[in-house]
């Protein structure tokens, strides 16, 4: 436990996202800290771990998407609350192919974002992982019982 602001007590805590795939290394879904939600990269994976969309990489982005906003939510946050995302491809000219499920997800919302083209993700056929830190609202950040810490 660290002290934050004003000598109030900051927890880190552990989420596991009901439905998510397994992890595939030594990670949690979702870590909270000091107000925000640090999300794992998350893939088109089924929670067998079967590739979703193999080949077709907007398929992918809105599995991928459907999984953080079920992280999201995990937390009690929404897309509104995305301060920064980073988007993993493997094919840079699939950049465009992704842009609608990212507009349908986020909305108005328009978090500071990075991209970027990789030679590989760890679950082979996956082409698009992306992660991201989201601001915990007030209410749900000091609420206990909800992770798995």
């Amino acid at each position: 436990m660290t002290v934050g602001q004003k000598g109030t007590a900051m927890k880190r805590r552990e989420f596991k996202v009901p439905g998510s795939p397994e992890p595939v290394s030594h990670y949690t879904d979702v870590v909270t800290y000091g107000g925000l939600a640090f999300v794992s990269g998350a893939l088109a994976v089924d929670t067998e771990g079967n590739v979703v969309g193999r080949g077709d990489p907007a398929a992918q982005a809105e599995c991928v998407l459907e999984h953080l906003g079920r992280a999201l939510k995990t937390v009690g946050c929404s897309p509104a609350d995305v301060l920064r995302v980073n988007v993993y491809i493997t094919n840079i000219g699939d950049h465009t192919l992704i842009r609608a499920a990212r507009e349908r997800f986020f909305g108005d919302a328009r978090p500071a974002s990075t991209l970027v083209e990789v030679g590989a993700l760890v679950v082979p056929d996956c082409c698009v992982e992306i992660d991201l830190v989201a601001a915990v609202p007030k209410s749900t950040s000091s609420s206990e019982g909800k992770g798995n810490a």
